[in-house]
């Protein structure tokens, strides 16, 4: 039995070390410090919400896809307007 203990626990503490690493791999690559003051300056009431709910990352993503939104053609955004 102890046998079995010594051979598995390595392997365990290796599985957990490596699941582990892929949990924290997201919270070193957080934004940076310019985006952050961004967000917080240009923010909408669903964007914050966004912020509250899911955290950084998914609200600095859906403020660049309004911002993406927002600068492209007229024409492509709504087919009903000329008509």
């Amino acid at each position: 039995m102890a046998g079995l203990l010594v051979v598995f626990f390595p392997l365990a503490l290796l599985l957990f070390m490596l699941f582990m690493e892929r949990v924290e791999q997201p919270l070193r690559t957080g934004g940076s410090e310019s985006d952050v003051e961004d967000f917080l300056d240009n923010a909408r009431p669903d964007e914050m919400d966004t912020f509250v709910r899911f955290g950084l990352r998914r609200a600095l993503d859906k403020l660049r896809l309004r911002r993406r939104s927002h600068l492209s053609p007229r024409g492509s955004e709504t087919s009903d307007g000329g008509a």
